[in-house]
């Protein structure tokens, strides 16, 4: 890769992560705070998903059967999802320190907070928590298989992937022989060098 795709890329991961903060700064403003744990509404906005809120029996009543069938196979599916999140954080925990690659933060990627909704009634609220475990988890056990990728083979596809991690788009291209050795130690150390900064990063953030 090129210095100047490189600097490319660098200034689209910069402007994806100003936008995603001011959006997220934005909706912070207009519409609730987070205080710790908690994400705290407007009162009157409060008020307002409280009479939104429909009683388990009105729920029950208006709810798809089809969902209700499907309920036991969907939520069934907690086992494997279980079993790969213990999995795949051993092996992080396991292998990351070796190969000197930064851990991933499964708080980073799995996140329980709609629970705090007024307006969603007691197996709402239990619907979002599952599927926020089970879509952070897919989201956080991609990052850790994409740092491995990085590490061990990173080589674009010859054919187009759809929805490639973040990861991919600093890969050598497919075909690209010259120097390869050199080129994956360099990927490799910088890899340790984003590993260093975090952990002085963390280091910083506890001393304070």
């Amino acid at each position: 890769m090129n210095q100047k795709i490189r600097q490319l890329l660098d200034q689209i991961e910069a402007l994806e992560e100003d936008l995603r903060l001011a959006v997220h700064d934005q909706e912070t403003k207009t519409l609730f705070k987070i205080k710790g744990k908690r994400v705290e509404f407007e009162e009157s906005i409060r008020q307002t998903h409280l009479g939104l809120k429909k009683s388990f029996l009105h729920w029950l009543v208006t709810y798809r059967p089809q969902n209700l069938i499907t309920g036991p196979i969907i939520y069934s599916m907690i086992i494997p999802l279980a079993f790969l999140d213990l999995c795949v954080s051993f092996y992080q925990f396991a292998c990351f320190p070796i190969y000197k690659i930064a851990k991933v933060r499964r708080s980073d990627y799995i996140v329980f907070d709609r629970q705090q909704l007024e307006y969603l009634n007691f197996i709402e609220k239990f619907h979002c928590t599952y599927c926020a475990y089970g879509n952070g988890l897919i989201a956080y056990v991609s990052e850790i298989v994409a740092r491995t990728e990085e590490y061990f083979c990173p080589i674009k596809h010859a054919r187009k992937v759809l929805a490639a991690h973040s990861r991919y788009a600093r890969f050598l291209a497919y075909g690209e022989a010259d120097d390869y050795e050199l080129k994956l130690e360099k990927i490799r150390q910088a890899m340790d060098d984003q590993t260093l900064h975090a952990a002085k990063t963390s280091d910083d953030a506890t001393s304070n």
